[in-house]
């Protein structure tokens, strides 16, 4: 593999003499250097768009959205899908990752995971994957031998396929349905790509499980009204949400809360309709689960 042609693994001259910056200069040389991550994510939102739009299609039709990943990239996809199933109160199945080398490369670097073609076919197929199925497939360099068996077969099953990179005419580019390229330029540690390279591919996973949630029905407004309620924190979250919608008091937002399981939606229409917690549910149903159109509102 010839890397001297990828500028995620070029040197940046600016960037020569960080071993005899102080604390201080070479924060605020990081932090520079970071600042220009959104930019370069800014020019790629006419593709990172297309991509979400068709994703969102096949969600709406029962698909899943699956990432696929090696080391830092594997990791930041691991992250983005652990995070859908408290703040959407999406099932573990619906948003999900493939990580080379498996679950133990979520903390431990498995030597060669990344170069293993076999696994990455197998684990596409062990996912079940098929025509109704996303997967972004993300490599800083593009070229990941995991992520690109990966990408090939989930299209040959019938998925939509994405590939996430920070490189220019990658061969990931090449496999991928949709091809996203962020332009980070060299990292402030030559070749290291969980630095610009890591925050640009978090931005656009961001992108991409927010914005398809919301597609989803899964907000009202800006309000995470699909919150899984697992904890204090989030019970308290749910009881501000309630009282945000309805204008409830604290105490009669947490009553109907409990009386609806600690759903939000399910207490919304209960309150603003008095209704029963089952006939709460069931208008909820008739509506697709939206709490907007289950309120009668403009959706």
């Amino acid at each position: 593999m010839n890397l001297s042609d990828l500028t995620t693994e070029s040197t940046d001259p600016r960037f020569s003499g960080i071993d005899k910056m102080s604390v201080a200069e070479l924060a605020a040389t990081m932090n520079g250097a970071d600042a220009t991550v959104p930019g370069a994510v800014a020019k790629a939102l006419p593709e990172i768009t297309t991509a979400i739009e068709a994703t969102s299609e096949r969600m709406k039709a029962g698909g899943r959205l699956v990432y696929v990943g090696a080391g830092t990239p594997g990791r930041i996809g691991v992250l983005d899908a652990s995070e859908c199933p408290p703040t959407f109160g999406t099932p573990p199945e619906q948003v999900f990752a493939i990580i080379a080398g498996g679950e133990g490369a979520i903390v431990s670097p498995l030597e060669g995971a990344e170069d293993d073609q076999d696994a990455a076919v197998t684990a596409v197929d062990a996912a079940g994957i098929g025509p109704l199925d996303t997967v972004v497939g993300i490599a800083s360099s593009g070229r990941t031998p995991f992520v690109l068996a990966a990408v090939r077969r989930a299209r040959e099953r019938g998925a939509l396929t994405v590939g996430l990179s920070c490189n220019t005419g990658s061969p990931l580019s090449e496999e991928a349905e949709h091809a996203i390229e962020v332009l980070v330029g060299p990292e402030v540690i030559s070749g290291s790509t969980r630095l610009k390279a890591g925050t640009a591919q978090k931005l656009v996973l961001n992108m991409f499980s927010t914005i398809v949630m919301v597609q989803l029905g899964k907000t009202y407004g800006n309000l995470m009204v699909d919150v899984k309620a697992s904890n204090g924190k989030l019970r308290e979250r749910a009881v501000g949400i309630v009282r945000t919608i309805t204008g409830a008091g604290r105490d009669q937002a947490l009553a109907v809360l409990s009386q609806n399981g600690f759903n939000v939606k399910q207490a919304v229409v209960a309150s603003r309709f008095d209704l029963s917690p089952q006939d709460a549910a069931a208008r909820l149903a008739r509506s697709g689960g939206r709490l907007r159109a289950a309120l009668g509102e403009q959706v």
